[in-house]
């Protein structure tokens, strides 16, 4: 049967334009356990398209959220760069609404509990809305109320009726997630009062074009936003865009501020500045996407230059991590056992289980101390402070860390590194 014919998601236009084809990869969070290593493992186009018309950057809609995070794998709180991150979210956010006693605060993709259980220390009444089962256990034994649905407008109004409507609805790190845009967005609305604030961070594209952050796309990210295409997806549901932040999570997000539209009143000057700084580097028109197939290739071919040189050589290199992106990054590169031994995770979920795709076992990071190798390739490299502090012990047997993204980089953990995970002001 022929494949339905491609078309926007936020604007239904049919002329979609490649921005980069990263060939066939299994959904990135489709770890694989022993027994089924021999079993086929189906796998599906990855490759970007944009929008001519609303300019939202997007994959086709191949894989169903509801298989994916209905049971999954990542649990926020394994990071503690994350974990002061959120903490340092609700205090500015409390700050800056007057969160109290009397407030209300909807989390939606709230995963373990890893942020609202700051809102529960503060006296403040919560509520997450997490479709993973196993992660919304996690937050409800740690003392976070969690509701286990998908938001859709449906669950946004039930959630207004039974709990009341939320003075913040925060989403972090799904508007992403969603090949429903339009839903989703509405169910935001449905959440929020009519006089409330919608909080949403994501990963800027801006930042994955302009640093080459390739890896960041898969199947479960249906969509990758500048400020304008966001701006544009919260209109359709009566949200407009009140203020904005740059931060550096995920190698560069922006923290959106929405509200109502009839409340929102007048952008801020750091909406200016930004709309302004992705309006220079040509990303509200098709040519600034131009030039970005040809970097990834680059990036591609000096990583496998490196492990292949560091085989001949009779070094042995390793991995630390298995995140999402990691696994865009050894598929695409065609990166097996024989070039990357293994990697390692502090998540136990992840312990015996092999990577999608590449077939590379994760083990324990106690492994790494064992068997000291020569280099070791750091998958998620925007926990790049944290993980180098975490792996400055490798410098005792003369190890180097490798990094992939932006372009290949191999450095002693012995040198500084810049705290990670700051707030950019926007003049």
């Amino acid at each position: 049967m022929p494949a339905e014919p491609l078309s926007c998601r936020l604007c239904g236009s049919p002329d979609l334009r490649s921005v980069v084809d990263l060939g066939a990869s299994p959904p990135c969070e489709s770890f694989l356990a022993p027994d089924q290593l021999d079993a086929p493992e189906p796998a599906y186009p990855l490759h970007l398209r944009i929008c001519p018309d609303c300019l939202l950057a997007q994959l086709p809609p191949l894989i169903d959220p509801v298989e994916t995070f209905t049971e999954y794998a990542y649990f926020s709180s394994f990071s503690s760069s994350w974990l002061a991150h959120a903490e340092r979210f609700v205090d500015s956010a409390a700050a800056r609404l007057g969160l109290g006693p009397d407030s209300f605060v909807v989390e939606v993709a709230s995963n373990d509990g890893y942020l609202l259980r700051n809102v529960v220390a503060r006296g403040v009444r919560c509520l997450g809305i997490e479709p993973s089962v196993n992660v919304g256990a996690a937050a409800r034994e740690a003392g976070v109320p969690t509701l286990t649905e998908f938001l859709t407008p449906e669950t946004g109004e039930r959630v207004r009726r039974e709990h009341g409507p939320a003075d913040l609805v925060v989403a972090n790190n799904v508007y992403a997630h969603i090949p429903d845009v339009l839903g989703f967005t509405r169910g935001l609305r449905a959440l929020v009062a009519d006089d409330g604030w919608v909080s949403i961070e994501v990963q800027h594209l801006l930042s994955l074009i302009e640093l080459t952050q390739y890896d960041t796309i898969y199947h479960e990210h249906f969509q990758y936003y500048t400020l304008a295409s966001a701006r544009r997806a919260l209109a359709t549901a009566g949200l407009a865009v009140a203020d904005v932040e740059l931060l550096d999570t995920h190698g560069g997000s922006i923290r959106v501020w929405a509200r109502p539209a009839e409340v929102a009143g007048e952008p801020s000057a750091r909406v200016t500045g930004v709309l302004e700084r992705e309006r220079a580097a040509g990303l509200h028109e098709l040519s600034g996407y131009a030039g970005f197939a040809r970097r990834v290739g680059e990036v591609r071919l000096s990583l496998l230059e490196f492990l292949i040189g560091a085989k001949r050589r009779g070094e042995r290199v390793v991995g630390y991590g298995a995140p999402g992106k990691g696994n865009t990054l050894l598929n695409h590169c065609g990166i097996r056992p024989d070039l990357l031994e293994y990697t390692v995770d502090r998540n136990p979920y992840k312990h015996g289980r092999f990577t999608p795709g590449t077939r590379i076992p994760i083990l324990e990071p106690d492994r790494i101390e064992a068997d000291r190798p020569d280099y070791v390739l750091v998958l998620p490299w925007n926990l790049r402070a944290e993980l180098t502090e975490q792996l400055r012990h490798i410098a005792d047997w003369g190890g180097r860390l490798v990094f992939a993204i932006p372009e290949l980089e191999i450095v002693s953990p012995e040198v500084p590194e810049i705290p990670a995970l700051q707030a950019v002001e926007v003049n």
